[in-house]
């Protein structure tokens, strides 16, 4: 398929970490700024730094390239311009509706309060969503709250997420190493956010299995699953009168949970040894609600344009596909109904249709 094709189509994002998508120039410019020591002092030889260390195949080093990310974005006007940024580069890659991830507590070192830091990254995103449609593009985007799994503020957290679900955040999120920190160490988050009808996404099934899984939807009750790769322990592919889904795996399909999943990221973390091999295909074909996202944009030197033609060049995947993979995203976003609708009939099919 011809990547000016699939640049031009309509994407939706659900899994995408504000921390894990700056551009490389940027983290520059903001270390310099507040003297934070770097890996690299160019653009180019900082880019492949960020990749090769987090291509290690252990989600644990993974994580800790952002330590330098997270460093650069302490302050208000920080926060902002990367929030704007990302918006502007989504909006380029033909996103037209994307759900931001990022963890406010951890953005909180240099004096900000959490409630200055959503502000911050609101307007952000509010003059990004600007920048584009001078541009010719339309885009919509929304935060994400996220609580780091090995620290204790999930309720605090979950707190803000409802307490500014009517101004731009949709949702909460746990994210984080997933062994030894089971989602039901904070339960009482998830209590409280389905009291309040409130909307969450739970990073599991990536670097832990089943349980993960199990725990996070049975226990916690999550309306989607961050990567989710691991569902497929629970399928058997080699039956020999062809796959059979085990109870755990029925009840996600059956449910229509979504996957959020996160092909190079899950390379990188060693959740799938190759992108031929990944539960993408397999899970795709038997029709569970899989999304594509990019996870960490800077990390694993991606973008949606990529990940699709990845999957395009690996599972022969059509403009069909794409389009099936863009509707399964919006259907499970967590966008009011009727907005969900609105940009399905109204900008993603009619985008569709006009690549011909």
């Amino acid at each position: 398929m011809d990547e000016s094709i699939v640049r031009a189509a309509p994407k939706a994002l659900l899994h995408d970490h504000l921390d894990g998508g700056l551009r490389p120039r940027t983290v520059l410019e903001l270390a310099e700024e507040i003297r934070h020591p770097l890996p690299a002092d160019d653009e180019d030889t900082l880019r492949r730094w960020f990749h090769s260390a987090a291509d290690s195949g252990s989600l644990e080093r993974y994580l800790e390239t952002f330590d330098h990310t997270v460093a650069v974005m302490q302050r208000a006007d920080h926060l902002q311009r990367v929030a704007r940024e990302c918006v502007e580069d989504l909006a380029a890659d033909g996103v037209v509706y994307a759900e931001v991830r990022w963890a406010p507590e951890q953005h909180l070192s240099a004096g900000l309060t959490a409630h200055e830091a959503i502000d911050a990254v609101q307007a952000g995103f509010d003059e990004g969503a600007r920048n584009a449609a001078e541009s010719g593009s339309s885009i919509v985007v929304r935060q994400l709250l996220t609580a780091m799994r090995h620290q204790a503020r999930a309720r605090e957290i979950a707190e803000l997420a409802v307490a500014y679900r009517d101004d731009g955040v949709v949702g909460f999120d746990i994210a984080g190493a997933e062994a030894g920190f089971p989602p039901t160490r904070h339960l009482d988050a998830f209590e409280y956010l389905q009291r309040e009808n409130a909307h969450f996404t739970i990073h599991a099934g990536e670097a832990f299995g089943l349980p993960s899984i199990w725990e996070a939807i049975q226990w916690c009750g999550a309306d989607r699953l961050g990567h989710g790769v691991r569902i497929i322990d629970d399928v058997d592919l080699a039956h020999p009168a062809g796959p059979r889904l085990g109870r755990l795996a029925a009840y996600v399909r059956d449910n229509r949970i979504p996957l959020e999943m996160c092909p190079s990221s899950n390379l990188q973390t060693g959740a799938a040894s190759s992108l031929a091999d990944h539960p993408i295909g397999p899970l795709t074909e038997l029709r569970f609600r899989v999304t594509v996202n990019t996870d960490n944009r800077l990390m694993s030197d991606t973008s949606m344009t990529r990940e699709l033609m990845l999957l395009s060049e690996t599972f022969g995947y059509t403009r069909s596909d794409l389009q099936w993979f863009t509707v399964n995203a919006m259907k499970s976003a967590f966008l009011r109904f009727d907005e969900r609708l609105r940009i399905i009939n109204e900008v993603i099919k009619p985008g569709y249709a006009a690549l011909g």
